[in-house]
């Protein structure tokens, strides 16, 4: 039986690369921000910090673009796209901020990794978020690639950030 690259690899990448693209976008404004305009504002749960210091205005707003852009790319190739990145894009940004809220909750270090909630809690909250879109999924093989796929982005993407000095650690 041969193996479908259109709708294992190719399609499901196309999918979800809104998510992709505002997931990594943020880090863009690492830096000159840090500590300024944060989205929780200083303000703290139980004594813990809601979100953090790395979980800033300026960081969602480049994610937010980055993801709206890359729905505008594809939009003309596939016309449901701008709705549904757009959807992907703010899911991914809300699955990860639930994942460093869970994380902060936890009493889990600023920049300690936690492994599955690091890697996949954009991925969960982009497929949340483009449920009204479900007819236009990728199959369960490039759902599964997709899952795959993330694993290994997450652990290359930042070593690169880490390397270029983006990241101040390497996961």
């Amino acid at each position: 039986m041969p193996i479908d690259l259109y709708s294992i690899i190719i399609y499901p990448i196309l999918f979800i690369l809104p998510a992709y693209v505002a997931n990594g976008a943020p880090i863009l404004s690492k830096g000159r921000w840090r500590g300024k305009y944060l989205l929780d504002r200083g303000r703290k749960i139980g004594g813990r910090r809601i979100l953090g210091n790395n979980k800033t205005l300026p960081g969602t707003l480049i994610s937010m673009l980055g993801g709206i852009i890359v729905s505008l790319i594809e939009w003309p190739f596939l016309p449901y796209m701008l709705p549904l990145g757009v959807l992907l894009t703010i899911g991914a940004n809300v699955g990860d901020l639930a994942g460093s809220f869970i994380k902060r909750m936890a009493r889990v270090a600023p920049g300690k990794n936690v492994p599955i909630l690091d890697q996949y809690d954009f991925l969960i909250g982009a497929f949340v978020f483009a449920l009204p879109f479900a007819a236009y999924f990728p199959d369960v093989y490039g759902i599964i690639f997709l899952i795959a796929l993330t694993g290994v982005m997450h652990v290359l993407t930042n070593l690169g950030a880490y390397r270029l000095k983006l990241k101040d650690v390497p996961w």
